[in-house]
C-alpha cells in the first residue's frame, strides 16, 4: 500500500489506516478475539497506521493494540493515540503534570516506553492558543515519553491554529464527501507547513457506505443512537453532523457515484485519498472483510474530475448550508 510521510514526524503512514473507535466502545460490542482478528486482517492488508486513544474503551482499544503487537512481533504498524477527554473538558487541566500522567497511562496501555504519536484530543477552543500547553507537549518530546505531538479538532479554525505552531506534527480533523471544509484552507496550509493530515470520520459514521434507510435502529451503547443532537460529545462526531434521513437520502445518490468494481465506502476513502495534502485516512472497521475492503480502496484509481464534480454538487446541494458554517 501508498505510504505517505508525517514530515516532521520523520515517519512514514499507509495512506488508509485503521481507527480503532469500534473496538474500544460506543459502537456495539466487539469481542477481543473479533478485535484482534480485525488488526490482524487491517495490517495483513497493509496497514501500518492505527489510530486509538485513551478514552475509547477507558484504554481497553488501547490494550487491544499492546495484545495484538504482542501475537504479531512482525507487525510493524506506526500507533498514535489521543488523550485528555478523560476529564472534564476545562482548559485548566490541560497542564504538564497531567499530560505526563495521561501518557503514562497510555504507555502502560500500550506497552511501549515511547509513544509514536500523541494527540490532544478535540480540546477546549482555548487550550489551541495556549502557549503553556505546547510548551508542555515539546516537555513530553524531551523527556522521551512521545516521540511528536499532534491535535484532533473539531473545527477548521482550531486545524488552523494548531498548524501554525512549530511543534505540530499532525493535525486529525473530519473529513469526508459530506464534510468538505477543511479542503478550503486548513489541507493546503497544513501542505505548506510540512504538517500531516489525518482524515476521520471517513465513511460518516457508515452512512456513506450506503447500507442504511430511513429505519436503520443502532444499539443504545452506540453513538448513532445517544449522539445524534450531541448529547455526549460533539455533534459533527456522529454522522459528521448530518441529519440523518437527509444523509441516508443523499448517501443513495452518492452510491450512483461509485465507479465499476468498487464500493460507495471505498469511493469515499478513495476520494479523500485524492485530496493533496491528505497523509492517511482513518476508517474503523468491526470485522475482517470490513478492514480488507477498506484497504483495498487504496489501490482503487483516482476518482475522475467528472465524479469529483458530482460528490461537489451533491455536498453544494445536500449539506453546505446544514454543516458548512459549524465546523
Amino acid at each position: 500500500m501508498e505510504k505517505r510521510a508525517f514530515s516532521r514526524l520523520d515517519r512514514q503512514a499507509s495512506v488508509i489506516g485503521l481507527g480503532t473507535w469500534q473496538l474500544g466502545a460506543d459502537w456495539g460490542q466487539v469481542p477481543e478475539e473479533d478485535a484482534l482478528a480485525v488488526l490482524s486482517a487491517a495490517v495483513d492488508a497493509g496497514v501500518t497506521f492505527l489510530d486509538t486513544a485513551d478514552v475509547y474503551g477507558d484504554g481497553r482499544s488501547e490494550r487491544l493494540i499492546a495484545a495484538f503487537r504482542r501475537s504479531r512481533p512482525d507487525a510493524e504498524v506506526m500507533v498514535a493515540t489521543k488523550m485528555g477527554r478523560r476529564v472534564e473538558q476545562d482548559p485548566a487541566h490541560y497542564t504538564l503534570d497531567n499530560f505526563r500522567a495521561w501518557t503514562d497511562r497510555s504507555r502502560a496501555n500500550l506497552d511501549v516506553d515511547t509513544l509514536d504519536l500523541v494527540q490532544l484530543h478535540c480540546p477546549p477552543t482555548p487550550v489551541f492558543s495556549s502557549d503553556e500547553v505546547f510548551d508542555a507537549l515539546d516537555t513530553l518530546v524531551a523527556e522521551g515519553r512521545v516521540a511528536a505531538y499532534g491535535v484532533s479538532v473539531e473545527t477548521c479554525e482550531q486545524a488552523l491554529t494548531a498548524i501554525a505552531r512549530p511543534g505540530t506534527a499532525s493535525v486529525q480533523i473530519i473529513l469526508n464527501p459530506f464534510r468538505i471544509k477543511p479542503l478550503e484552507r486548513v489541507l493546503p496550509a497544513a501542505r505548506e507547513a510540512g504538517v500531516g493530515i489525518i482524515a476521520r470520520v471517513p465513511l460518516a459514521s457508515g452512512l456513506l457506505s450506503g447500507r442504511y434507510t430511513a429505519d436503520t435502529t443502532f444499539a443504545a451503547d452506540d453513538h448513532r443512537t445517544y449522539n445524534r443532537q450531541g448529547e455526549a460529545f460533539d455533534q459533527g462526531e456522529t454522522f459528521s453532523g448530518v441529519d440523518f434521513a437527509t444523509g441516508v437520502a443523499a448517501a443513495a445518490e452518492f452510491a450512483a457515484l461509485a465507479p465499476a468494481g468498487a464500493t460507495p465506502a471505498q469511493t469515499a476513502l478513495r476520494w479523500i485519498v485524492q485530496q493533496p495534502g491528505v497523509t492517511s485516512v482513518i476508517p474503523g472497521a468491526r470485522t475482517p472483510e470490513q478492514a480488507r475492503a477498506n484497504a483495498a480502496a487504496a489501490a482503487l484509481p483516482p476518482l475522475p474530475e467528472a465524479t469529483l464534480e458530482a460528490i461537489r454538487e451533491l455536498y453544494d446541494r445536500r449539506f453546505r448550508a446544514q454543516v458548512h458554517h459549524r465546523w
